[in-house]
């Protein structure tokens, strides 16, 4: 029988987890066999450049943790896997998915984006999401339009009434 030392631990670990997964609006499950130590740590950098982290927890106490809280990814779990989360939703998806591209070692066994099981389909359409810099410039670009075409308009008019 295990040390209760041992069990503690544990159950210390499954706990972190399950904070990790509660308190995390985006979690990237990735299959991370094949990578060499530059290429995870290269991961590793951009991950924390966009405010995300990577974790390896043994699959027994990830299972234990997901099913403390209802969430059934139990094909995620099996074989070697790597938690990438954030409290961004679309933050740890669109950096694992990038690198993904460069190294085709990586894969994404599944996510949770705001506490709903996500597919593979639905985390794919979440990473060509532009950032949240990149959607404000949008913004930005279409009000500015609005405002230009305004000014044309109202400046016309006016040379039109001093004719």
């Amino acid at each position: 029988m295990a040390n209760k030392l041992i069990l503690e631990k544990k159950a210390q670990v499954v706990e972190e987890i399950t904070s990790k997964l509660k308190n995390s609006a985006g979690v990237v499950f990735v299959d991370y066999r094949g990578l060499t130590d530059e290429e995870i740590t290269a991961l590793r950098r951009s991950l924390r450049e966009n405010n995300a982290d990577v974790k390896v927890y043994k699959n027994t106490l990830t299972k234990r943790a997901l099913d403390s809280l209802n969430i059934s990814l139990d094909e995620c779990v099996e074989g070697p896997s790597a938690l990438v989360y954030s409290e961004d939703a679309v933050a740890p998806i669109k950096v694992v998915t990038n690198f993904a591209k460069d190294h085709e070692a990586l894969s994404v066994k599944g996510g949770i984006v705001d506490g709903k099981v996500s597919s593979l389909e639905e985390l794919a359409k979440l990473a060509t999401i532009p950032s949240r810099d990149g959607l404000l410039t949008m913004l930005a670009g279409g009000m500015i339009g609005i405002a230009r075409d305004l000014s044309i308009a109202l400046n016309l008019y006016a040379e039109q009434k001093e004719n």
